[in-house]
């Protein structure tokens, strides 16, 4: 697949990553509860998904609910599932208006039984779409899933589906929950931590990684610029020197 620019010749990533951080220290600031600024930034996801497809993004992934985010206040916690049942719903709308294809990537087994089937329906309803790849990461973590995929791998070997001298990097992402979709260009990670917190491990062996001061909330289209800006000045480059 050839490289994407835009109108200026800035080269654009196939697939970004983010990770969406500062939401409590955006309401903070603000003297609101920490509920308030994970609500303002399931608004920004939806404002980045339409950013990033109109400047020619292709894939688009957002950590949105970690497997350590179940250690957070219980009245935390279930503030945060009632937000992802309210944004179910308005993602399937926004899918079908927007032609985006949604799949939700992490072991989904632990949510509960509404939010599980509000997962198959926007899974199923925006599978034929064509624009903006947009992938959730809910209940995800990297090590749980490389642990996931080493079972399924293992099932499948003791079925005597797959000999063990045929496991090679290519047929092992095939057990991963990122199956089908190329590993991320760049990741973004917001307000100043400079850390990947168990996210997509095995995808990022590659990835440029920038960091931002921005609080999630306050990431807009100028900021996903300077991000790609960041990117465009790398010199990709693969394997030690």
């Amino acid at each position: 697949m050839g490289d994407i620019y835009d109108q200026v010749g800035m080269k654009i990533p196939e697939h970004v990553a983010i990770i969406l951080d500062g939401n409590g220290r955006w309401a903070r600031k603000k003297l609101m509860p920490r509920n308030y600024g994970h609500a303002q930034g399931s608004k920004t996801v939806e404002k980045i998904c339409k950013e990033a497809y109109d400047m020619g993004v292709k894939y688009l992934t957002v950590y949105a609910f970690s497997t350590e985010n179940w250690s957070r206040p219980q009245e935390e916690v279930d503030a945060l599932m009632k937000l992802l049942r309210s944004y179910m719903k308005d993602c399937l709308k926004t899918s079908s208006k927007n032609n985006m294809k949604v799949r939700v990537l992490g072991d989904i087994s632990k949510l509960s039984e509404d939010i599980k089937d509000s997962i198959t329906e926007l899974e199923s309803a925006s599978a034929g779409n064509t624009g903006l790849n947009f992938q959730v990461a809910l209940n995800y973590g990297g090590r749980d899933e490389i642990i996931r995929g080493i079972k399924k791998l293992a099932m499948d070997v003791k079925a005597e589906k797959i000999s063990p001298e045929d496991i090679n990097e290519n047929i092992f992402t095939d057990y991963l929950d990122t199956r089908g979709i190329p590993d991320p260009d760049l990741l973004i990670r917001t307000s100043g931590e400079q850390r990947v917190s168990n996210f997509l491990l095995w995808q990022l062996a590659y990835t440029e990684f920038y960091f931002t001061d921005t609080l999630w909330p306050d990431f807009d289209k100028e900021e996903l610029r300077k991000a790609f800006e960041y990117y465009n000045s790398r010199n990709r480059r693969f394997g030690a020197i």
